[in-house]
């Protein structure tokens, strides 16, 4: 199955009973395999699961920590970013030229990289031994 048609049978299975607001969203392991997530909201707003955050979820929980492509697929008039959030989340497991497509259910797509989707992303060279521990 190719990452878009992931992202899409995925965004079916979204809960969203109070948004209404189907995602999908499917990443490609280093390993090749494809993992898929899709929102699920909560009543308590910021208690709910967005689709990117729940693919990496299962590519972690499968064991894996690397992602090198990722489609995201929301029913908007135009592609929809994920959130910064998440944009966060995809930097701290793919490199900046990781592959991002967007796209809506028309198949409207808007293609990017990681490093365009979240510039000056915080990382791991920000920190250091010690970091925080001023004298």
């Amino acid at each position: 199955m190719s990452l878009e048609k992931a992202a899409f049978a995925v965004r079916e299975n979204a809960y969203a009973p109070y948004s209404h607001f189907k995602v999908g969203a499917a990443i490609r392991a280093a390993d090749g395999t494809i993992f898929a997530g899709c929102n699920v909201e909560n009543i308590a707003y910021p208690e709910g699961t967005c689709a990117e955050a729940g693919a990496i979820a299962a590519m972690v929980a499968a064991g894996e920590t690397r992602l090198t492509e990722v489609f995201v697929v929301a029913d908007s008039p135009v592609p929809v970013t994920p959130c910064g959030g998440c944009r966060q989340k995809l930097a701290e497991f793919g490199t900046g030229d990781a592959k991002v497509t967007l796209s809506n259910l028309d198949g409207v797509r808007q293609e990017m990289t990681l490093a365009e989707l979240l510039p000056g992303a915080f990382g791991k060279d920000h920190l250091t031994e010690g970091h925080g521990d001023r004298d």
